[in-house]
């Protein structure tokens, strides 16, 4: 079936779907949170159709794991190819072909011209675990710091630096014994009240003179965890010099730099990876979401010096299993064939654009921020930016009611991800649908 636009037959959730959702909510772990109350049936490009007929006009891509569409016919067909082959060999004892060539594949695309290496995992929270335990086995340092209101998974490893909020960590006392925290540069809202770009960064004098002079002592830090952007932490995008500053502190002092670009990553914000963006090289990068088109996989790739453990220090079953590399080979052959990382930066400024002439109207967004399809908008109440939990929620529901998909993130904001194929004219939906869902907020209907 051809989606052009959406289409809501039945109020949604329609009888089939609350069906469904009952049948769910006796039976899976209500530890799920869920930001619409959508179930999906089928999908084709950008576009979601639930069990009852809805079809929705999807801006969030799953959390920017199908960044190329739904069911892109390229990658399908090397799934099914690999299927007819072989679909899985223990990857412990035995080798595998795909793995191979993917990572060459991998290694051309990710930043930096020195040698790496590559583990595969299932997850971005299993990426960020390997990359702890290789960043502390090399280094054989104790600590590690992360950045309030990051988001790194939900294992033990990864909740250990996930600072997001507290359900994320109540109740799993004591966590991984290691982790300390500084500020994010979240320009919007400084935790120290300071203007950019007057500050010069200010923010990362907590690190300097605090947390490696009166906490932790740098030479005890196995490595500084850090997204490029923070996703889940409201599509927060750093000023242009903080990641190089950063990168700079950790050579300095020895300390691995390890990126998370688990939602970032695969042409999200315009180029391969974040990270390039900002001009740096990690020494450490996770990436999952969109390295399989929703296929379960992650991977940490690091400097082929930094992945030196020995032999058992770290192994998976399952990881990287020959259908899942084949779907990754495909993924990264389709954003080169189809120029996707050009239609990022474009349509993402667009994007953006027009959000910030939505901002001119509606007072209610307080800030839109964004690098290429990842763009934020922040709701606020008033003057003071007094979060506007309630009105982004609403715009949430109300969206979805019209047939938009979109996700929540940080206090009050919501992000838009859309698949990178997506056109002008598809953009201009969901647009017309948010302002819909402005108006009536703003006026109280």
């Amino acid at each position: 079936m051809a989606y052009t636009q959406p289409r809501i037959v039945v109020d949604p959730p329609g009888p089939k779907a609350q069906a469904w959702i009952q049948r769910d909510e006796s039976m899976l772990s209500p530890s799920l949170t869920r930001s619409s109350q959508l179930v999906g049936l089928r999908a084709e490009g950008v576009f979601v159709e639930d069990v009852d007929g809805n079809i929705f006009l999807d801006f969030g891509s799953g959390i920017a794991v199908t960044g190329l569409g739904h069911r892109h016919p390229d990658v399908i067909a090397a799934v099914k190819k690999q299927l007819d082959q072989l679909i899985f060999v223990n990857s412990l004892d035995y080798f595998t072909v795909p793995q191979v060539e993917y990572a060459e594949m991998l290694f051309k695309v990710t930043p930096g011209n020195f040698r790496k290496r590559v583990f595969y995992c299932n997850s971005g929270s299993e990426a960020i675990d390997t990359a702890i335990k290789m960043a502390k086995w090399h280094t054989r340092r104790a600590y590690g710091i992360g950045y309030i209101n990051g988001f790194h998974g939900r294992t033990i490893g990864a909740v250990s630096f996930t600072t997001t909020g507290a359900p994320a960590r109540r109740g799993f006392a004591p966590m991984y014994p290691i982790g300390h925290f500084v500020p994010y540069p979240y320009c919007y809202r400084c935790l120290f009240n300071r203007e950019y770009p007057s500050c010069d960064l200010y923010c990362m004098n907590y690190l300097t003179d605090i947390m490696l002079k009166k906490i932790t002592p740098a030479d005890e830090v196995a490595f500084i965890l850090v997204e490029p952007i923070q996703g889940a932490g409201g599509y927060i995008v750093p000023p242009k010099e903080f990641l190089p500053r950063l990168q700079q502190i950790c050579r300095d002092q020895g300390i691995l730099l390890i990126l998370d670009e688990v939602q970032s990553g695969f042409g999200r914000t315009g180029k391969m990876f974040a990270s390039q963006a900002f001009g740096i090289e990690p020494d450490i990068m996770a990436v999952s979401k969109a390295l399989a088109h929703g296929l379960p996989a992650g991977a940490a790739i690091a400097r082929a010096e930094v992945m030196n453990w020995e032999p058992g220090a770290h192994e998976g079953t399952l990881n990287g299993g020959p259908v899942i590399m084949e779907a990754a080979k495909a993924v990264l052959q389709v954003i080169a064939k189809e120029k996707l990382l050009k239609k990022s930066a474009e349509q993402g400024a667009y994007l953006k654009d027009q959000l910030l002439q939505l901002q001119k109207r509606y007072p209610l967004i307080g800030d839109v921020r964004g690098l290429g399809l990842m763009v934020g908008i922040e709701l606020i109440k008033d003057s003071r930016k007094t979060p506007a939990l309630k009105e982004r929620n609403k715009l949430l529901d109300e969206a979805f009611k019209r047939g938009l998909l979109l996700l929540g993130a940080g206090e009050s904001s919501i992000r838009l991800a859309p698949p990178l194929i997506i056109t002008r004219e598809q953009i201009d939906i969901g647009l017309s649908i948010i302002e819909d869902c402005l108006k009536r907020i703003t006026s109280g209907r």
